[in-house]
């Protein structure tokens, strides 16, 4: 038997022993530094603004003929995104009867969906330009597949965030119309805050917009539609089209003669579901 000096010398050993073994680190991450707290002479922090979107990307899965129009199509009517201005009468081929060059009412519309109205309204108004913002890629190749169809010429999809493709892309006084049609409504209400419809948009575009030019919003929404309504009353450089010659409406404008119905919003009518149409111009 060990005497008793013996086992405090094994036991002495044992701990130098766990000492001198390399130490074996966690596989998780170091938690980060994080700063100081601020103390009274230091400045209060900055908040964070989130920017404004045009969008929220959802998932969705192209169709064979969608992706066959965006294969065949694509190169001349899909317009890549670039940080500097367009020069909008060049992004358009002229139509066989006109001479290059010719000028051309243009409208920027943000999110078409799946372009059935703006299949429709290119058709109504040949003579109008259309450059469309869209991020769905369905929506992109249904479009197109659309454009092919129909054999329209006078439509440009840019598949970039409009808000970004309005500051970097659109000089200012450019655009003769602006159409945004039903725009997600965010129902609850701590998310109104992502409502695309807001003052600093609207300031944008105001002023990229002709004097004279228009900005038309429509919704099947009515708190959007009261909101909306309040933030185009509220910028300076935009008039109520409507206020004056339908002040029945309270404001709202009649539905005008080149947006049509789609099945979507047929199918609200016949629930009794509204539709609220906002038009006003530049002055």
């Amino acid at each position: 038997m060990p005497h008793a000096d013996q086992k405090e010398d094994q036991a002495i050993h044992q701990i130098g022993d766990r000492l001198s073994a390399p130490k074996i680190r966690a596989m998780t991450p170091e938690a980060p530094c994080l700063p100081p707290p601020p103390t009274a002479k230091d400045p209060a922090p900055t908040p964070y603004l989130r920017g404004i979107k045009s969008f929220v990307k959802r998932a969705g899965r192209m169709t064979s003929g969608q992706n066959k129009a965006v294969q065949a199509l694509g190169p001349e009517f899909l317009l890549p995104y670039q940080d500097h201005l367009l020069d909008l009468n060049a992004v358009f081929t002229p139509l066989p009867d006109e001479a290059p060059g010719a000028a051309h009412p243009v409208v920027l519309e943000i999110g078409f969906g799946m372009g059935e109205a703006t299949a429709h309204i290119a058709s109504v108004l040949p003579q109008t330009r259309f450059l469309c913002c869209e991020v769905h890629e369905p929506g992109v190749g249904a479009l197109l597949k659309r454009i092919g169809e129909q054999d329209l010429r006078n439509i440009r999809i840019c598949a970039h965030d409009a808000v970004e493709v309005i500051d970097h892309m659109l000089p200012l006084h450019s655009l003769d119309g602006v159409h945004i049609f039903f725009p997600d409504p965010w129902h609850k209400t701590k998310h109104n805050k992502r409502r695309l419809i807001q003052a600093p948009l609207i300031a944008k575009l105001a002023q990229r917009l002709k004097v004279g030019g228009y900005l038309h919003c429509a919704t099947d929404w009515q708190p959007y539609a009261e909101q909306i309504l309040e933030v185009l009353s509220a910028e300076p450089a935009l008039r109520n089209r409507a206020a004056a010659a339908h002040p029945e409406l309270l404001g709202y404008a009649p539905k005008p003669h080149y947006r049509p119905l789609t099945k979507f919003e047929n199918r609200g009518i016949k629930l009794g579901h509204g539709v609220w149409d906002v038009v006003f111009e530049r002055v």
